[in-house]
This record gives C-alpha cells, sequence and structure tokens, in this order.
C-alpha cells in the first residue's frame, strides 16, 4: 500500500530533521557495508581450529592448551564480528545537512574537537531555546 503525499511529506521531514540532529547516525543508518566472504572464511577457519585446541587441550588435562584454544576461538569470533578499515575512509561526519535538504561538505578543520560532555551540554542548551523556556 503506497504512502498518501502526506504521509511522504511527513517522512521526509522527519529524516531531514534526523539528519540534521545527528549527521553522523544518519550516515551510520544510510550506508551500505557488505563484509567480503574470505573474512567470514578465514574467522570460522580460526574459530574451528581455536575449538579443536581447546577440546585436545580438556582431554589432555593441559589448561594451558585449553587456554590457547579459547584465545584463538575468541580473536577469530572478534575478527567476524569487527568492522574492516578501510584506507581511505574518512573518520567522523561528513558534513551537515542544510533546511533545504542539501548536504554541505564539513571543512577540515585541525582545532580540537569538544568533547562528548561539551557536545551534550550545547545541544541541551540548543533544544531547550527552541522549546521557548
Amino acid at each position: 500500500m503506497p504512502l498518501s503525499e502526506y504521509e511522504q511529506r511527513v517522512l521526509e521531514q522527519m529524516e531531514r530533521q534526523l539528519t540534521s540532529d545527528d549527521p553522523r547516525l544518519a550516515n551510520t543508518l544510510t550506508q551500505r557495508g557488505r563484509r567480503p566472504f574470505g573474512r567470514y572464511a578465514l574467522a570460522g577457519t580460526g574459530a574451528v581450529v581455536g575449538l579443536l585446541v581447546l577440546v585436545l587441550g580438556a582431554a589432555n588435562s593441559t589448561a594451558w592448551l585449553g587456554v590457547i584454544g579459547f584465545v584463538v576461538m575468541f580473536a577469530a569470533v572478534a575478527f567476524a564480528f569487527a568492522k574492516p578499515r578501510s584506507a581511505n575512509a574518512r573518520r567522523g561526519p561528513q558534513g551537515t545537512v542544510q533546511p533545504d535538504g542539501a548536504i554541505k561538505p564539513a571543512a577540515a578543520s585541525r582545532h580540537h574537537k569538544p568533547g562528548l560532555m561539551a557536545r551534550l551540554e550545547e545541544r541541551w542548551d540548543r533544544r531547550r531555546g527552541e522549546s521557548g523556556r
């Protein structure tokens, strides 16, 4: 069932509000990342090898071998779920969304970014100012 014009306008307005409030979240939600199959195959192989070493350590009553097997299994699973690093990927927000929906690229700045608490306080002050209190 298609959306009515009103529903489409409201949805577009909500999308613009989200991207203006938190551009980093909007970028994260719109990215379509795929991990290569080889990464999962390598992680699966590592997990199986780690499990075999763990079982071998338990069967021979050698605790250190079991610990090594567990560490190998854990590292393989962590590798499978870790975000792959890209050499050319930019960190942080890509830009800001203007009220008309256009994206203004972020200027490359060398100054120190404000901390988490400063950003939260600034957002709080901005929201309190918008509500008229």
